[in-house]
């Protein structure tokens, strides 16, 4: 089971939107949501807490892609999210999402002891490529007692 199957299989609030992971690597994760007239907004899109939850759940497919091999020794946790709504969306709408570290530096930060913080950008498009919504969540890896 690859990254997306198992945030799809394990997490509610992606199985309630109905996410669709397409491309979850250590350098990118793609997460697409269907257009649901249940989750319509007043003016006819994707409600701003979808699109929350869907650029949240493509920054934890990076985290975990990029850094699962360290969760026997370190949990991944959101630390503070911010998210600027651009253009009005309509329709699909696809979050795209990348670290804002390289994955090595802060590996290397936690094996001196620390507890990184790192961002993970997340741009949220419509399907005619144009840009509704810049998303920046700061992860940490906090190591296990």
């Amino acid at each position: 089971m690859n990254v997306g199957e198992l945030l799809a299989a394990t997490v509610p609030m992606a199985r309630t939107l109905n996410l669709q992971f397409l491309e979850t690597t250590p350098e990118r994760a793609v997460v697409r949501l269907p257009d649901q007239p249940d989750f319509h907004n007043h003016v006819g899109g994707p409600h701003a807490g979808a699109m929350f939850t869907l650029a949240e759940s493509a920054s934890g497919a990076i985290v975990l892609a990029a850094f699962g091999e360290q969760l026997s020794r370190a949990v991944p946790l959101a630390v503070k999210a911010e998210i600027g709504y651009k253009k009005l969306a309509k329709g699909v709408v696809t979050a795209t999402a990348t670290l804002g570290r390289p994955a090595a530096e802060v590996i290397a930060e936690l094996d001196a002891g620390g507890r990184p913080e790192f961002p993970v950008t997340i741009a949220i498009q419509r399907e005619d490529e144009a840009v509704t919504g810049e998303m920046t969540v700061v992860w940490t890896l906090r190591p296990n007692a």
